[in-house]
């Protein structure tokens, strides 16, 4: 290959037109290690082994600067490279200095080889932000302006600027609050920060056990920085200095860090290289490596958060799912004079009006005792076939999604079709007074081991359907409604559920109303029904017409969404609060997503290390700061 070819048409580093040449050959000189200017089958393989390499970014750099292929890097070398990046040529170094001596020579005869060369590069940045500091401070008072400090980050480390940093670098400057210099110590602190940003986000993960909805106040998070020296109170002022420019509370949460820190540190090659195997070993653990016993442990572990989180949501909605139930047993054609209620609302009222506030909740102590099992089935139900079906690359057919929905709403049925039809006979006895008072007990006795599943048919018909719709539907908003990082905080985890919940309920609202219609006892004068359920669909149709099937369609809607939404909300945070471990997959939302695939070009060309070409060379610009122009300079 010409360098053109490799360079411009192969990677894709410049554009064909308006190139710059210079940089073209120093480019290819990487590859180039005979310096005959073609690239040759095998120089092409070296260098694919070099992208492969876990040290890539400082062996490609180390090429770049050593033009001749010696093995070593010459003071010549150094300064011809340099001279021709773009920082040099905005802030020129002065390249007679102490720091040259140091590194090369009184003489400048000194060869650097690689490992010298790595702390040469590090330090190098660090002297040139000093000489450009010292050029602006001309009274040599240990003082630049605002402006000047401005100048010089957004031209020296412009490289480890975010669009948030940059904006409010002269808000920020010297600690804010409308001060007029900046000294030296606040402007190396600021540069460290920059610099430090992944061990920030350590910090931040040890603080708070990787919770990243938390948030650390400062007196929090210097506690636990002390465990670490390569950090200073100097620069967390300034962390939590930007942090206030968001929000001003006081506190850092990982959206800060995330504003904060070089908006590029995900496309490094190391770290895409590290995720891609750290996926690649947890995938073929969850599906390939995970023994019965940690299975059924994980399905334990889901089943008691599961039972939790039942629990809470139905507590929560417990007055409106009375209501629903009162209003879709009130019959309309088959007993003159029944009409209790106007509509749920009124019913609502009544209740309150005659059985007390703690009427709403009759039948609810048999509807947590079913309820926990229930909403436990279900959700563990749902995880566990979603995880078979889920292929290695994380992703799930819709299909297998409504199948996996339909068979946790059909698991549930055995076990709570009794403690369902216990719990509505407990809600619509107080619409009668009687001398004896109606417990769950008298009802179990009176309904008999087969009683308890009268209605288990038009049960089956209207969990199956639900489930399917509503666990497909969420899966779905779920994505829709996270963050740009695929993070879902609580709110956006609430707004997925309980919208999931409103068609889900109300689709199935026809087959509720005929299941409570043939799991409540029929009163003096009302039709009653065989038990089958075209029996009671018939009649309901014949005697009541087709609005019928619909009632208390609002109730049940206004019931199930935010009990759901409450549910799943509660489930998915206790299983972030309370993580194990179990080898499995993590809940989708629950962490920042970041797929190395999604930032690999997409060249089909781009094999084997091949694949990490770009981001290396990004990286060599975004960690080291090495720009070189990429456009003919107007001048030649």
């Amino acid at each position: 290959m010409t360098p053109q070819d490799f360079i411009i048409k192969y990677l894709g580093l410049l554009t064909e037109t308006e190139f710059n040449e210079q940089s073209l050959k120093l480019l290819a000189n990487v590859v180039d290690t005979t310096k005959d200017g073609l690239i040759s089958l095998s120089e092409f393989q070296a260098f694919e082994a070099l992208l492969a390499s876990p040290d890539a970014m400082y062996s490609l750099a180390f090429q770049l600067f050593d033009t001749n292929s010696s093995g070593f890097v010459t003071y010549d070398e150094f300064e011809r490279v340099l001279k021709c990046t773009t920082v040099h040529q905005r802030i020129p170094f002065d390249f007679n200095c102490d720091f040259i001596q140091l590194h090369f020579g009184s003489k400048r005869d000194k060869q650097v080889n690689y490992a010298e060369f790595t702390q040469l590069l590090y330090d190098y940045y660090e002297e040139h932000a000093l000489q450009a500091f010292h050029r602006l401070d001309k009274n040599k008072a240990g003082f630049i302006s605002p402006i000047e400090f401005f100048d010089i980050v957004n031209l020296l480390k412009n490289h480890l600027l975010t669009d948030f940093v940059r904006e409010n670098l002269v808000a920020v400057a010297g600690g804010g609050k409308g001060t007029r210099q900046v000294s030296y110590p606040y402007y190396t602190a600021f540069i460290g920060v920059l610099n430090n940003m992944e061990l920030v986000k350590q910090i931040f993960s040890s603080a708070t056990k990787a919770n990243v909805s938390a948030e650390l106040t400062k007196e929090d998070f210097l506690h636990e920085a002390q465990k670490y020296t390569q950090i200073t109170p100097l620069e967390i002022d300034i962390l939590f200095q930007l942090a206030d420019l968001r929000h001003q509370t006081g506190r850092v949460s990982y959206n800060d860090l995330i504003a904060i820190a070089p908006l590029k540190q995900d496309r490094m090659p190391y770290r895409m290289q590290a995720q891609a195997m750290a996926e690649k070993v947890q995938d073929s653990y969850a599906l390939h490596g995970r023994g019965v016993a940690i299975q059924i442990l994980e399905s334990a572990y889901r089943f008691g958060l599961g039972a939790v989180a039942g629990a809470v949501g139905a507590t929560a909605v417990y007055p409106i799912d009375l209501v629903k139930t009162r209003m879709q047993n009130q019959r309309t054609g088959s007993y003159v004079g029944e009409l209790m209620y106007k509509n749920s609302f009124d019913c609502f009222k009544k209740v309150i009006r005659h059985e007390g506030f703690l009427g709403l909740y009759r039948g609810l102590a048999p509807q947590l005792v079913g309820v926990a099992p229930e909403k436990a089935i279900k959700l563990t139900m749902n995880d566990l076939v979603r995880d078979k079906m889920t292929s290695k690359d994380g992703k799930i057919p819709l299909w297998a999604e409504v199948m996996a929905g339909g068979i946790a709403g059909g698991s549930q049925v055995m076990f709570t079709n009794p403690l369902e039809i216990v719990k509505i006979r407990l809600q619509v006895a107080g619409e009668v007074v009687t001398q004896r008072r109606i417990g769950a007990f008298h009802v179990v006795k009176d309904l008999g081991l087969f009683g308890l599943y009268k209605g288990s048919r038009a049960c089956f018909a209207r969990d199956i359907p639900f489930s399917a719709i509503y666990f497909s539907l969420y899966a779905h908003l779920k994505k829709m409604t996270a963050d740009e990082h695929g993070y879902n905080n609580p709110w956006s985890l609430l707004v997925a559920a309980t919208l999931s919940g409103a068609p889900a309920a109300a689709l199935t609202t026809p087959f509720d109303v005929i299941k409570t219609r043939l799991q409540v006892v029929a009163r003096e004068g009302q039709t009653k029904y065989t038990g089958t359920m075209l029996d009671c669909a018939r009649k309901i149709w014949a005697e009541e017409g087709g609005r019928a099937f619909w009632k208390g369609a609002p109730a049940r809607v206004f019931r199930s969404s935010p009990q759901f939404g409450v549910t799943l909300v509660t489930y998915e945070l206790l299983q972030r609060f309370f993580y194990v471990d179990f080898g499995g997959r993590k809940p989708d939302g629950s962490d920042i997503s970041a797929h190395p695939d999604d930032h690999l070009p997409g060249n089909p060309d781009h094999i084997g290390g091949y694949r990490l070409a770009i981001p290396t060379f990004e990286g060599v610009e975004t960690k080291f700061g090495l720009c070189l122009p990429k456009f003919r300079s107007p001048i030649s």
